[in-house]
């Protein structure tokens, strides 16, 4: 805006700050302490990502990063900054909940990032049943990595995240509050002749095979990590990774290897009777879970749709609905088969 002799007045420093994506880069820079993966998540080339982190140090007039090595480490101007942007998206994120809790249950958006490695048929089911029901409110889902759901759920960019947990790599759980959907079982999957009929399996007797699994710093490869450790037994050769359940599914039937998947995704799959699965001994459980800030649970629409969501898994819980659905699939794989 120009001032009455025709001069567009200069931005103050504070101007210069928000009016940029420098500060979401720098927060995401903050999260991976990687330029490369910062910049892979946020989709921009790692030159684009420092050109901006270098613009947010000379309007702030200091370094906010520096190397140890090929390490990454902030520097006291740059806790400073990171300590501030968050108290500051705090405030913005809780004044946006407020204004949100205003509105009515039956209108607006609900944003939905599901960890990608999860097993996402039983929800997609139940958005379609709440549209029939509700199709006034429009849902989202977001299919995310770990580090992304983080991200936007830091960022008030999705209003429920669908995760594992306990995760060790959320630092900061007060904002945060969770509703368990059920309790998971991680399970051996493999074709091992030697191992047929065995119902538990410990880590121990896993040495003869490669494995595969999930990218490391996955949710589920590190579940996987942390157990061989705790058991006090030497981390396996790894033959390949990949992002999805399907893919490391796919692998390890064409090849003599191990893997580890949720009991979820084994019931969903119409083929789980050509592999062989089993308990590891002692077990390895974790919790499936909406994960959202506090506020949230305060917006109407957001408490009924965890409601409604509720009242669907009383009706037929999650491994029926699982076990329904690869019946429809078999159901239509006979029929176009007879056709």
């Amino acid at each position: 805006m120009e001032n009455s002799r025709g001069v567009r007045p200069k931005k103050t420093q504070q101007e210069n700050i928000f009016a940029s994506k420098s500060l979401s880069y720098f927060l995401q820079l903050t999260q991976t302490m990687n330029y490369t993966q910062a910049a892979q998540i946020l989709g921009i080339t790692q030159p684009a990502l420092t050109q901006q982190i270098k613009k947010l140090e000379r309007i702030v007039g200091a370094p906010l990063f520096y190397s140890v090595g090929k390490r990454l480490r902030l520097s006291e101007a740059g806790y400073t900054m990171l300590q501030t942007t968050n108290q500051v998206y705090s405030l913005l994120n809780k004044a946006a909940d407020e204004i949100q809790q205003t509105t009515s249950e039956n209108h607006g958006e609900i944003h939905l990032g599901i960890l990608s490695s999860i097993e996402s048929q039983v929800f997609e089911d139940f958005v379609i049943d709440y549209y029939k029901e509700n199709p006034d409110i429009k849902v989202s889902i977001h299919m995310l990595t770990r580090r992304e759901i983080w991200a936007a759920l830091e960022s008030n960019q999705i209003d429920l995240a669908i995760m594992y947990i306990p995760d060790a790599s959320i630092k900061n759980w007060k904002p945060y509050d969770s509703k368990v959907i059920m309790t998971e079982n991680l399970l051996l999957i493999h074709n091992n002749e030697k191992l047929a009929g065995k119902s538990k399996i410990k880590l121990s007797r896993l040495d003869d095979r490669k494995w595969v699994t999930y990218p490391v710093g996955f949710y589920l490869n590190d579940v996987i990590s942390d157990a061989y450790k705790t058991e006090m037994v030497a981390t396996p050769d790894v033959a390949a990774r990949f992002t999805q359940p399907a893919q490391i599914y796919h692998f390890l039937k064409a090849t003599d290897t191990y893997t580890a998947l949720p009991e979820s995704y084994i019931m969903s799959r119409s083929d789980r009777d050509e592999i062989m699965t089993a308990n590891f001994e002692p077990k390895i459980k974790f919790d499936l879970a909406f994960v959202y800030r506090t506020e949230k649970k305060d917006i109407p629409r957001i408490d009924k749709f965890l409601t409604e969501f509720s009242n669907y898994l009383e009706d037929r819980d999650y491994f029926k609905r699982l076990d329904d659905i690869v019946a429809k699939k078999i159901q239509n794989s006979d029929n176009d088969y007879n056709n």
